[in-house]
Parts: C-alpha cells; sequence; structure tokens
C-alpha cells in the first residue's frame, strides 16, 4: 500500500512539476518577448519619420525587406527563408549558431516612401534556458522526495492501523480452546471483525465437539458387533464343534449384517454432512411411501408384527431424489415397527408449498422431554426394543433438512409416536420419478 501510494503521489507531482516549468517557460519567454517587442516599435516609428534603416539598426536589431534580405548594409541573417516567412507572419522563433541559442521577432515597418520592412529584434535565451532546465531538474527531484515522504508516511499510517489487527491474530494465535477474543469498546470495523471471529470460533468448536461426540459413539458402535463376531470365530477355532457350527454362522451372520447396515448409516450421513447432494427431482411420495410397505412386507418379522397402512387422499410430489425418500421411508417405518404394538400408520398430505408425512404408530410414544434429543446421531431411547443402531431418524433429519425440509417428533391423541416430515414441493415444473 505505502509503494502504490508513494508511486501515485511520484507521478501526480512530475506532471504537477512539468506543468509548472510549461508555466515558467511561458512566463519567461512572454518577458523576453515584451522587451524585443518595446525595442522593435522603438525602431519602427524612428523609421517611419524617415530615420534611415543603416541609423537604427545594431548588433540585436536589424532591418530586411519582406524577402529577409537586409537593406540596413549589415550581414545577411542566419535564418532560412521559412524562418524569415514565419517572422513576417507574426509568429516569434527560438534559433540559433555556434553562438548558441536566441529568440527572434519581427515587427512590420514602412518607410516614408511607402517601402515594406521588417525590423527584426534578437536576444539571447541562454540564461533563460538555463533557469528553466535547472527548475525542471528541481521540480523532478523535489517531486521524487516529497513521494518518498509520502510513501513513508503511508507506510507509518498503514502500520499503525493494522496494529490492532495484528495484536488480534497474536491473540488469536494463543487462544486456548473454548475462549474467545477480548471485544473492543469502540464501534468500529474493528468491533465487527472480532466478534465475527468471535461467531467463527464458536462454530469451530461446536463442530469440533460434534466431530468428537460423533467419532466417538460411531467407535463404540462399531465395536460390538466387531467384538462379538471375533468372539464367537474365537470359540468356534478353540472348540470346534460341528453341532455348534451352524449356530456360530448364524450369529457371525446377523452381527455382520448389523455392521453393514450401520456402515452404511454412517456413510450415507458423511455425504449429508458433506453437501455432496445429487441434483432435486419432483418425486411422487406417495408412490415412493407404496414401495416402501412392500418392502416392509417382504422383510422378515414375527407373525406379531404390526400392520402398516398408507393413508394418502390426493397426490403429492416433493423436491428430493428417489433413493432420498426411499432412505427416510424405509427408516421411518422401521423405526414405527420397531416400537408399534399392532399397527404403523403413514400419513402423506399436500399443505401448500409443502408436503406433509406423518408416521405414526400405537407404541408408547416419545417422552416430551426427548423429542428433540430423538433425532440426535445414536440415541436409542429405548435399547431394550432391539436392532437399529439410533443413526435412522438422524439420517432422515439430515435428508431432510439438506433440502429444505424439517423433521419434528411429537405424539398421536391415543399417545403413540409421531413423526412428521415437511418436505418443500417443487418450484419449477421438473421430471416426475417415482
Amino acid at each position: 500500500m505505502a509503494v502504490v501510494v508513494g508511486l501515485a503521489a511520484a507521478v501526480v507531482l512530475v506532471v504537477l512539476g512539468r506543468l509548472a516549468v510549461g508555466l515558467l517557460a511561458s512566463a519567461l519567454t512572454g518577458a523576453a518577448d515584451a522587451e524585443l517587442s518595446r525595442h522593435a516599435e522603438v525602431a519602427v516609428a524612428q523609421l517611419a519619420t524617415g530615420a534611415t534603416p543603416a541609423s537604427v539598426a545594431g548588433p540585436s536589431l536589424r532591418v530586411v525587406d519582406t524577402a529577409g534580405q537586409p537593406v540596413d548594409g549589415g550581414p545577411a541573417l542566419p535564418l532560412s527563408g521559412a524562418q524569415v516567412r514565419e517572422l513576417a507572419g507574426g509568429e516569434a522563433i527560438v534559433a540559433g549558431g555556434p553562438d548558441g541559442l536566441r529568440r527572434w521577432i519581427a515587427e512590420p515597418a514602412v518607410l516614408p516612401d511607402g517601402s515594406p520592412r521588417l525590423v527584426i529584434v534578437t536576444g539571447d535565451v541562454i540564461g533563460g534556458t538555463t533557469l528553466i532546465a535547472r527548475a525542471a531538474a528541481a521540480f523532478v527531484l523535489g517531486a521524487l522526495g516529497a513521494a518518498l515522504v509520502v510513501g513513508c508516511a503511508a507506510w507509518l499510517g498503514t502500520r499503525a492501523a493494522l496494529r490492532p489487527v495484528d495484536r488480534m491474530r497474536a491473540a488469536a494465535a494463543a487462544l486456548p480452546p473454548g475462549e474467545r477474543l477480548p471485544v473492543p469498546m469502540a464501534h468500529d470495523e474493528l468491533r465487527a471483525l472480532t466478534e465475527e471471529l468471535n461467531r467463527l470460533l464458536a462454530r469451530r468448536d461446536e463442530a469440533a465437539a460434534r466431530l468428537e461426540r460423533f467419532t466417538g459413539d460411531a467407535a463404540h458402535e462399531l465395536r460390538s458387533p466387531v467384538a462379538a463376531i471375533r468372539a464367537q470365530a474365537e470359540v468356534a477355532v478353540a472348540h470346534p464343534d460341528p453341532q455348534m457350527a451352524e449356530e456360530t454362522l448364524r450369529s457371525v451372520a446377523a452381527e455382520a449384517v448389523r455392521l453393514s447396515s450401520l456402515l452404511d448409516d454412517l456413510l450415507a450421513l458423511a455425504r449429508a454432512d458433506a453437501g455432496t447432494r445429487p441434483p432435486a427431482v419432483a418425486v411422487d411420495l406417495v408412490a415412493a411411501a407404496g414401495a416402501a410397505l412392500a418392502r416392509a412386507e417382504l422383510a422378515p418379522s414375527s407373525p406379531e408384527a404390526p400392520v402398516v397402512e398408507l393413508v394418502a387422499p390426493t397426490p403429492a410430489v416433493v423436491e428430493a431424489t428417489p433413493s432420498e425418500v426411499a432412505l427416510v421411508l424405509d427408516n421411518l417405518i422401521d423405526n414405527g415397527r420397531r416400537y408399534a404394538s399392532s399397527v404403523v400408520r403413514v400419513v402423506v398430505l399436500p399443505a401448500g408449498r409443502w408436503v406433509r408425512l406423518l408416521v405414526e404408530d400405537d407404541g408408547p410414544g416419545i417422552p416430551q422431554a426427548d423429542r428433540e434429543r430423538v433425532f440426535d446421531r445414536f440415541t436409542r431411547l429405548r435399547p431394550e426394543a432391539g436392532g437399529g443402531s439410533g443413526l435412522g431418524l438422524a439420517l432422515v433429519a439430515a435428508l431432510v433438512r439438506g433440502r429444505g425440509g424439517t423433521a419434528t417428533a411429537g405424539a398421536t391423541p391415543s399417545g403413540g409416536a409421531r413423526l412428521e416430515i415437511r418436505w418443500p414441493t417443487p418450484t419449477t415444473p421438473t421430471p416426475r420419478l417415482p
């Protein structure tokens, strides 16, 4: 910043110096021309009263005809024909020879007999040229010096202005986890920057804590099926028994299925957190719910498994992807079947710009204090119910919220659980997929 300011100041000052030198040269030239014109006018007046050209001529004043030939008996002028014509036209010129540069002007004169003549007066400009050259050099040096001073001042001012930011940087580098930067008293840009940094630190600490909890919970959940598989395999190796082999393999297969399902849920949550979602399309939620009920009926279950019903009075379309809708429906129906006593009801209701998806059961319900926590990861309110890793509802909330929807938990009039999803409808016409 200081270099830029210094260069800009140098350019401006050099331009101003050039203008000043031009004005000085114009002033000196104007003064010299005025002095030469006075001498020429005196000679013109003398010639008009009958004085001879030879009597008024001198080293710096000559009388010539209109072609530039001397009529005062002196030597030829050191001027070309073109320069004489410029003088006759009223232009002042600078010309010179071995003796140096001189200023020339001409005034017309008329002799008593009517003959036209030119009175040419010349003066030395060496002193003026030297003065202008020295002035130009002084202006350039002054401009460079002033630019250097301005650059240094800009550097010092910038350093002084950025010193609080430098202190803030040092404080932020030494800040322990959980602490925040002190907020300045003045309501200025520095205070706004400090507050924004504190909000950023709060988000960082929250994300770090959430990641730490998630990592710990994931490690704990993964440890259980892995430990069970390992223990059963070690027992089978240590005590080979053909009669127990089938039972052991079934247990290992069940734990492997549980482990695979847990890993699939973790990967889906990781993709949802990363925000790498495919483009949304219009998905027929009623058709997707019917397909989810068909999958639920084909899944292995006991004879006492609850019945799953679909209530969809009108068609409904949501903005998502078919895989996201399938995951949400499968997790909600699986959660309802796990806790329901006899029936799970899936209701699809269009509501303007939204579509409401209700999954209700007649089980024990969700306590009021746990209706927000139930969407946290690895949350299982009733572990004794068996099955599940505590990731299903967390995955539902992440997928729905990623599309601008909401996921809430409530209660039915009979006291069972009611999970409500509000999905946005497509804002523009898109291909409809089941």
